[in-house]
């Protein structure tokens, strides 16, 4: 468990070093390849756009959802750049953990005036 509070760790940081040089307002599609080649200098491995097939009730959903960044198979990273959080966009991020029966994920919005705002871990079923 100890790797994956090491990955969130590196998540947030890289966020904070992106947040801070280029702030807030651009579009999510930029913030998403900023952090992953900010991600991916640090040894991490990262899926963009990730498709996500589920199963329910006995039916296969190909491509049932799409996830902005996995880093290490292991932490979904949900993307924002809004003035302010909905409330389902938190309740998105653990559906999407359940369903790929992950345990902690990332909703980070780029649009919140300091990254402290914009950051919100998620977990599953999971104690650190």
């Amino acid at each position: 468990m100890e790797k994956l509070d090491q990955v969130s760790g590196q998540i947030v940081d890289s966020a904070y070093k992106i947040h801070t040089a280029l702030g807030p307002g651009l579009l999510e599609s930029v913030y998403e390849a900023v952090l992953a080649h900010e991600l991916e200098k640090r040894g991490l491995r990262v899926e963009r756009q990730k498709l996500v097939n589920f199963e329910y009730e006995g039916q296969h959903f190909e491509a049932g959802l799409r996830l902005d960044l996995l880093v290490e198979s292991r932490v979904i990273v949900e993307l924002k750049s809004v003035e302010q959080l909905a409330p389902v966009h938190p309740k998105q991020l653990l559906t999407y953990l359940r369903l790929m029966n992950l345990q902690v994920g990332l909703l980070i919005n780029f649009g919140a005036p300091t990254l402290k705002e914009g950051v919100k871990r998620i977990a599953n079923n999971y104690t650190p």
